[in-house]
């Protein structure tokens, strides 16, 4: 699955090319609890189409009933308005909230554009489409919109004028090994929105990989690390146990800006990879600090698919900046439990 923001922005450029018109609503604010974070968004067609999500789904229906021509002939039908952006605020009351289903005492606000421009949201998707952060400002007045480069990403901001929301590419994994777990953990990272690449210069693995929508390669790790040019929505993740394929590699993540950098093993296999790259390539406790492992959260489980879910869990941690509770750590729960470092701790039972 791709990154959603852009699966939003093409809908809405290619029903506006194709001269329909649209709107796009994103969410503002909000107070309490929301089932969607400031920022999301989404796109309705006056079909009624709907491509993306404000809400668990009643806000877009409710939207779908007030704007769509669906419902032409309805004297209570409102049309599609024309003109500036206007604001919509859903929840304020605690029977609205339970119509919209919103959790109780919850409320959000939208920010509705009509039409907008097919031309400028071209601009922005082809910018996005080529690995760009992009600024995109709303003015309130009038809905011009002016899109330029980002240095960094950042929260929504609005104020009575402007509406600025930041669009980055795709988050990106790269996954060096081409297993069964691999498959796995590509497989809920594309559904999470990540482009998935996969290294392996073993053709015994990469002649059986099954999962489509992964890029694979067949260069040595270490190489395709630096060919990645991994940035912060980026992660590296080394699944093969293999000390010649996995330690190069990772010391090149260690030399980017990834937000999470990863290898599987047991806690000695890992105790063992840090101690040869402290004697054996310079390393130190300090330059190590931000190399993971035994990766994902414990959460006892044996199988590759059980093991993916803890590792896929544990970078969406990451990416979302929580901290978990230390005892969710694998080294640290089976230190406690006194979990001994023997047969089910090197098959990885996380």
């Amino acid at each position: 699955m791709e990154n959603l923001d852009l699966v939003v922005l093409r809908a809405l450029r290619d029903w506006r090319q194709s001269g329909k018109r649209a709107l796009l609503a994103t969410v503002v604010r909000t107070w309490g609890s929301s089932p969607r974070p400031v920022g999301s968004i989404m796109a309705m067609c006056e079909d009624g189409s709907v491509v993306g999500s404000v809400s668990g789904g009643c806000i877009e229906d409710d939207l779908v009933f007030r704007f769509s021509q669906a419902y032409a002939g309805n004297p209570e039908q409102e049309e599609m308005p024309h003109g500036p952006p206007r604001f919509l605020k859903y929840g304020i009351k605690a029977d609205e909230a339970h119509r919209f289903g919103l959790p109780c005492g919850g409320t959000l606000e939208l920010l509705l554009e009509f039409d907008a421009d097919a031309q400028a949201l071209t601009t922005l998707i082809t910018q996005l489409e080529t690995g760009h952060l992009m600024r995109r400002q709303v003015e309130l007045a009038t809905g011009q919109v002016h899109i330029a480069p980002a240095e960094l990403p950042q929260a929504l901001l609005i104020d009575d004028a402007v509406l600025v929301n930041t669009f980055g590419p795709a988050y990106r994994m790269l996954l060096i090994g081409a297993g069964q777990l691999t498959e796995y953990l590509a497989t809920m990272a594309l559904f999470n929105g990540f482009d998935v690449t996969v290294c392996d210069p073993r053709e015994e693995y990469r002649g059986s990989w099954s999962v489509p929508g992964v890029k694979v390669v067949s260069d040595m790790p270490d190489d395709v690390v630096t060919a990645f040019k991994a940035d912060r929505r980026s992660c590296i993740i080394a699944l093969t146990h293999d000390p010649k394929l996995d330690d190069l590699a990772l010391l090149e993540a260690l030399e980017t800006e990834a937000f999470y950098i990863g290898a599987i093993g047991s806690r000695s296999n890992n105790t063992a990879r840090r101690q040869r790259m402290i004697e054996h390539f310079d390393q130190t406790e300090a330059s190590l600090q931000r190399l993971r492992g035994p990766i994902g959260i414990f959460i006892g489980s044996k199988t590759p698919s059980e093991i993916a879910v803890s590792i896929m869990a544990e970078v969406l941690a990451v990416k979302n900046g929580v901290t978990l509770p230390r005892d969710m750590e694998v080294a640290w729960a089976k230190d406690k439990a006194g979990i001994a470092a023997s047969g089910a701790d090197i098959m990885c039972s996380i």
